[in-house]
């Protein structure tokens, strides 16, 4: 592949606090880009979401899709509007989409605890949570998406698809990625989360894991209903490190680990397929708070270290490399030394105040 420091991001803002975080974002970019060097990155904002759709009727451009294909990378705010539906009920997002439209089938979820962010959980081992949870995100039940039917308004059905394609590069995905971790020092063990013990297509799931297991043998494998993983992220989740599973499954299960963490906001996301990648926050738009400035932009800044180490990797920019280390060290050390409160976790920082320590930490 041919090396470039110039890379094209694709920013899609979105609705609510998406579009506050988002501007913190891009100026948290911009600084790193001119204090590391070595790389530049060219944004463009496009509209879509239900602020758009409420708008145009549309909720994202053919011609937005495109260049969102065409760029090296996507960032994405937060889409969605509780008053804002199709016609059919179901919330406008844009982003499903594109997990589609670009193959995306790789959802990377981290679940990691920070200094001084409080966390639900008493026993002081929750310290030690530094886990992902790797959701499929092209099939599984959300395949059904748009096509669900509901029979003369007295039965509804989805269906969910498996296939051994997407899982088969999904479950190469976890492997190495647990390979990865374990260089850092982690365990290097992948958990297979699914239903195998009622649901056929769980089963084929299940089989298809242990198949490609027997290519890494270096790393250790595990498996758990998703029922007894939601009690285990809750009771134990200092106990693991990769955790794999259908779209559903690991959206919920994400969650859970948002939860642990501290909330929303330090949850961090990453899209990723074997040729495009989108990064976004997981948490949602906020309405209720949206223009107040409250809003934590933690999880936005943590999704954009993702894109960094990512473009790094995919086009041997070690500047992006590095950029993408200084921004982590920078949000670490802010929540270590108390410089980042938010008021999310009752602190007394909003967004300007945690951005502002941000980039004093890598000293912009």
């Amino acid at each position: 592949m041919m090396t470039t420091n110039e890379l094209r991001i694709v920013v899609f803002p979105g609705d609510g606090i998406g579009i506050e975080v988002m501007d913190a974002c891009l100026t948290v970019l911009k600084q790193l880009e001119r204090h590391v060097g070595g790389f530049r990155l060219i944004t463009e904002k496009l509209p879509a979401g239900a602020g758009f759709y409420r708008e145009t009727g549309t909720d994202i451009t053919d011609e937005a899709m495109q260049k969102a294909r065409q760029a090296d990378a996507i960032l994405l705010g937060a889409m969605g509007l509780p008053d804002v539906r199709f016609p059919d009920g179901t919330e406008i997002s844009p982003h499903l989409k594109m997990r589609v439209e670009f193959d995306l089938y790789a959802g990377v979820r981290p679940v990691k605890a920070y200094p001084n962010v409080l966390s639900p959980l008493s026993d002081k081992r929750n310290r030690e949570i530094d886990l992902v949870v790797l959701r499929e995100s092209t099939e599984g039940l959300f395949a059904s998406a748009g096509k669900g039917e509901v029979i003369e308004d007295r039965e509804a059905r989805e269906t969910l698809v498996i296939t051994r394609n997407t899982c088969e590069r999904l479950f190469d995905f976890a492997f190495n990625l647990a390979r990865r971790r374990k260089a850092r020092g982690r365990k290097g063990h992948v958990t297979c989360v699914d239903k195998a013990n009622v649901f056929k297509a769980f089963a084929f799931f299940r089989k298809i894991f242990k198949e490609r297991a027997l290519l890494y043998p270096d790393i250790s494998t595990g498996f758990n209903y998703v029922d007894a993983m939601a009690l285990d992220m809750v009771r134990r989740p200092w106990d693991f490190d990769v955790l794999v599973a259908e779209n559903m499954f690991a959206d919920i299960l994400s969650d859970i680990g948002g939860g642990i963490m501290g909330g929303m906001g330090m949850a961090a996301c990453a899209e990723i397929g074997d040729h495009h990648a989108l990064f976004q926050p997981a948490h949602g738009t906020a309405p209720d708070i949206a223009g107040t400035g409250k809003a934590n932009p933690t999880a936005m800044f943590l999704s954009a270290a993702m894109m960094l180490e990512w473009l790094g990797s995919r086009h041997e920019l070690e500047p992006c490399l590095g950029a993408a280390r200084g921004l982590e060290t920078a949000i670490e050390n802010g929540f270590a030394g108390g410089t980042i409160q938010p008021m999310e976790f009752g602190g007394p920082h909003g967004t300007a105040e945690v951005t502002r320590a941000v980039l004093a930490g890598f000293g912009a």
